[in-house]
C-alpha cells in the first residue's frame, strides 16, 4: 500500500494534471492525500472528490503539511509528490517492486516539464548526481517508509529550504537511498523561468554554503505561482 502525500499551495493550475495522472497508475493499491495548506484559490475545489482524503489548514507551512498527511496515511511506503510534478503510469508499480526493506529513502529519474537547454542540463546533472548517490536528493519525489518517517520524527516544520535533504538525511540511518531511474516524474521549471536560471541556481548554491556552515531555519521560500 502506497500513500502519496500531495502538499498544494494556491496549485489549482497543476494539481488537476498531477491527480490525472495518478489515475492512469497501472497500480492500484494506493491512494492520495492532498493537503491545501494556506490557499487563497480554488485548490480544494480541485482536489475535492479526486483523492480519498483531502485535507484543508489555513496556514502556509510545507512541512506541516506533509507531516499532517503522512500522520494520516494508511500505506505503509509514502511518496510526497510536489503538486505540479506528473508521475508515469507505471511509477508506483515500479516503486513497488524497487524500493525495498533494504532502503529507507528515495527518488525517481525526473526530467523538466519543458525543452530550454539549461534545464535538461540542470536536471541531466541532478539525475547523475543521485544515480551515483553523490547527492541522495529529489526531485519532485521522496520515497520512505513510513515507521521510518515517524522515528525520525518527520519533516522539520521550522525549515523553509533544503527540508529534503534534511529529511533524507536522518532517513539514511535506517538504510540505504534508492534512486528509481526506469520511469520518470515530470516537473515543472515554473520557478527557474520566471526567476531565471542563473539567480535560482546562485541561491541553491548560497543556501547549500548556509546550511553546512550555519543554520538556515529563519530562511524563507517564495512561492512561485
Amino acid at each position: 500500500m502506497i500513500s502519496v502525500v500531495i502538499p498544494a499551495h494556491n496549485e489549482e493550475g497543476y494539481l488537476g494534471a498531477t491527480l490525472a495522472a495518478l489515475k492512469r497508475q497501472n497500480y492500484h493499491a494506493f491512494e492520495i492525500i492532498v493537503v491545501a495548506n494556506g490557499c487563497t484559490d480554488q485548490t480544494p475545489e480541485v482536489a475535492r472528490g479526486q483523492c480519498r482524503r483531502l485535507i484543508v489548514i489555513s496556514e502556509r507551512n510545507l512541512g506541516i503539511a506533509r507531516n499532517l498527511g503522512a500522520r494520516l496515511a494508511r500505506g505503509e511506503l509514502l511518496l510526497f509528490l510536489d503538486a505540479d510534478t506528473l508521475l508515469e503510469p507505471m511509477a508506483l508499480r515500479m516503486i513497488a517492486e524497487n524500493f525495498t526493506l533494504q532502503h529507507a529513502a528515495g527518488t525517481l529519474h525526473a526530467r523538466p516539464d519543458g525543452n530550454r537547454r539549461a534545464c535538461r542540463f540542470i536536471y541531466q546533472l541532478k539525475n547523475l548526481l543521485h544515480r551515483w548517490s553523490l547527492h541522495s536528493g529529489s526531485s519532485g519525489v521522496i520515497l520512505c517508509w513510513k515507521r521510518h518517517f515517524l522515528q525520525t520524527g518527520g519533516f522539520d516544520e521550522g525549515l523553509e529550504v533544503r527540508e529534503n535533504s534534511d529529511l533524507i538525511r536522518r532517513l539514511k540511518r535506517h538504510g540505504r537511498y534508492k534512486y528509481i531511474g526506469d520511469v520518470t516524474a515530470t516537473t515543472s521549471m515554473r520557478r527557474y523561468e520566471q526567476r531565471g536560471v542563473g539567480r535560482v541556481l546562485w541561491l541553491w548554491c548560497k543556501l547549500w554554503t548556509q546550511s553546512v556552515f550555519g543554520d538556515i531555519h529563519h530562511r524563507h521560500y517564495e512561492a512561485v505561482r
